[in-house]
């Protein structure tokens, strides 16, 4: 038993201590979660409710994040980026969320998909033409993977490209497309052999306004209204061949590394939903009277914050967990599933349960919970169903 409980604590030093868990923010870290939560409230919360109304897009508020570094955080300087960490760009999205999810996912797409993929992929002459503008919010990107028939199941690419020469000819239809409406570079996954099932798969640089490149209507969705979700149309469109991503046959694998990364941020918006929808609970709860008392002092409404304080802290930990392990080059696919899985399904927890702690007020526009409850629902769909994360979890337990 000695030896057994000295092999133990030599192993436990051996593997653990040296690792010693430090969850303090550095400065940096600190002034872009502040820079953001300042943002939010000067910038985003005024006409927040107007935008969701009329599905109308933050031109002005995306230009002004662009101008503050909030929509290339994470690229190189050398390409016009913040050369911030992942931890930082977590933060920000966390922040942003917490009032206005729209927002947050168009720089989500521009950050995590988009010029993450880009930065990593791409060659230099790719990354000069298109990644600088990108990085420094001049131009918006999207990520086009999914299709009518291909959505879960992003191998079944219908879209083609075929080997013209000197370019490649691009037919198909795209679906759900986050931005698809305003921005200028869009990264399309296309078959280019078929026969090669997603093994034949390329990724694509594409410039909105190409000839046969055309951009379906605007989806009139429950949440997130103010973004912009379109269908794409490519007839014939020629794509030089110097905008193929990497190899022939590496669109796959290309959509799937910047997905992993992607879930982290979305993971991040999800649990920035939770905490605002928790903090405007709170400050209800203290204004808001019933028999006499505040009601955050009747123990019904006690025991919802204590739940939904609990649920969001350690949301966050899994968040932060996946983002740390991203910034450290280790894999991080696992820890940016389990995120986004459990991150989104408290999202929606904590939502209903904040329009309940508000009642009747709850369900009208100007608490804005009820807005947080319908923004919350597509964290639990978009980047990978919770479904497609417990695959994907359960695939990593079974290796």
């Amino acid at each position: 038993m000695k030896l057994s409980l000295h092999f133990f604590c030599v192993y436990f030093q051996q593997n653990f201590v040296r690792d010693a868990m430090d969850f303090s923010l550095s400065e940096e870290q600190v002034a872009v979660r502040d820079a953001a939560r300042e943002f939010t409230q000067t910038q985003l919360l005024p006409g927040v409710i107007e935008r969701d109304t009329h599905a109308r897009f933050p031109t002005e508020e995306v230009k002004k994040m662009g101008e503050l570094g909030f929509m290339g955080m994470m690229v190189s300087p050398s390409y016009g980026g913040g050369g911030m960490d992942t931890v930082s760009y977590v933060l920000a999205m966390e922040e942003i969320s917490k009032m206005d999810a729209s927002s947050s996912v168009i720089m989500s797409v521009n950050n995590s998909l988009v010029c993450w993929g880009l930065e990593r992929y791409g060659n230099d002459a790719q990354k000069r033409k298109y990644l600088e503008k990108l990085a420094s919010g001049e131009v918006l990107g999207a990520f086009c993977l999914s299709e009518p028939e291909a959505g879960s199941d992003a191998t079944s690419q219908k879209t083609t490209a075929v080997d013209k020469g000197g370019f490649f000819l691009v037919n198909g239809t795209k679906n759900w497309i986050t931005n698809g409406g305003s921005a200028e570079v869009y990264l399309v996954m296309a078959q280019t052999d078929p026969k090669l099932g997603h093994k034949g798969i390329s990724a694509f640089i594409v410039e909105k306004g190409w000839e046969g490149f055309k951009i379906g209507k605007k989806e009139d969705k429950l949440g997130i209204r103010a973004s912009d979700t379109h269908s794409l149309m490519f007839t014939d469109v020629k794509v030089p061949k110097e905008n193929m991503i990497g190899n022939p046959g590496f669109g796959f694998k290309f959509a799937m590394e910047t997905l992993n990364g992607g879930r982290i941020g979305i993971a991040a918006q999800a649990l920035g939903i939770a905490s605002g929808a928790f903090e405007l609970s709170l400050a209800y709860s203290r204004e808001r009277k019933t028999f006499g008392k505040p009601i955050c002092e009747h123990q019904a409404i006690q025991f919802k914050l204590a739940e939904m304080a609990t649920q969001i802290d350690a949301a966050r930990l899994m968040v932060m967990k996946a983002a740390y392990l991203k910034d450290q080059e280790k894999d991080y696919a696992d820890a940016s599933a389990r995120a986004k899985l459990y991150a989104s399904e408290i999202a929606m927890k904590v939502t209903v349960e904040a329009v309940q702690v508000h009642g009747g007020y709850g369900y009208v526009k100007e608490y804005h919970v009820e807005r947080l409850m319908r923004d919350a629902k597509i964290t639990q769909i978009y980047e990978g169903t919770s479904e497609i994360q417990k695959i994907v979890i359960s695939r990593g337990l079974i290796r």
